[in-house]
């Protein structure tokens, strides 16, 4: 499944010209993402490769996210993973609400880099989540930080008002159970 991340639109950024997702589930317990950003890489902050690692606050450099909301119910988590390869994990009980370190395995993190594009692939074993059996939705987003430290932020759907990727409106897509391979 491929999903386009879209600007904010009080936030643009000219150094960007496409974010795309793709999205595969071949296995319950597997997810696994591959976001292409296409634009000017030498204009963005783009952190150097370290040790993959938990680590939090990525948010507020450039970073990679996804939430899931499993069934009906208020509850989510929310992963995040940069281009240093560091990653983390939070569930909530309601919006923005409850949060807690969630408890999962390092994900598998590989990060290519060219003058035109920053492609970040994962693979998240999602069985440590613990979530229902069952489709869930899925919210994807994206915080891009250029050199100037000027911020976009970029999602499948954005709510009105300011950048908000925990707002109910943001999980835009749906993710099977299962995909076939």
């Amino acid at each position: 499944m491929h999903a386009e991340l879209r600007p904010h639109p009080d936030t643009p950024c000219d150094a960007v010209s496409s974010i795309v997702a793709e999205i595969a589930r071949a296995d319950p317990a597997i997810l696994n993402l591959r976001y292409t950003l296409a634009g000017e890489i030498n204009r963005l902050a783009i952190p150097p490769v370290v040790a993959p690692d938990r680590t939090d606050e990525l948010w507020r450099r450039t970073c990679f996210e996804a939430f899931l909301r499993p069934g009906p119910g208020e509850g989510y988590v929310e992963l995040n993973f940069a281009p240093s390869t560091q990653w983390a994990a939070y569930r909530f009980s309601g919006y923005r609400e409850g949060m807690a370190p969630a408890r999962i395995a390092a994900p598998r993190i590989a990060v290519s880099v060219t003058d035109t594009t920053l492609e970040l692939t994962l693979q998240l074993n999602l069985a440590a989540l613990a979530l229902p059996p069952g489709a869930c939705r899925l919210a994807l987003s994206a915080v891009i930080e250029q050199t100037s430290g000027a911020k976009s932020y970029w999602a499948l759907a954005h709510p009105p008002g300011r950048p908000d990727f925990h707002h109910r409106s943001s999980f835009a897509c749906e993710l099977p159970a299962e995909e076939s391979a």
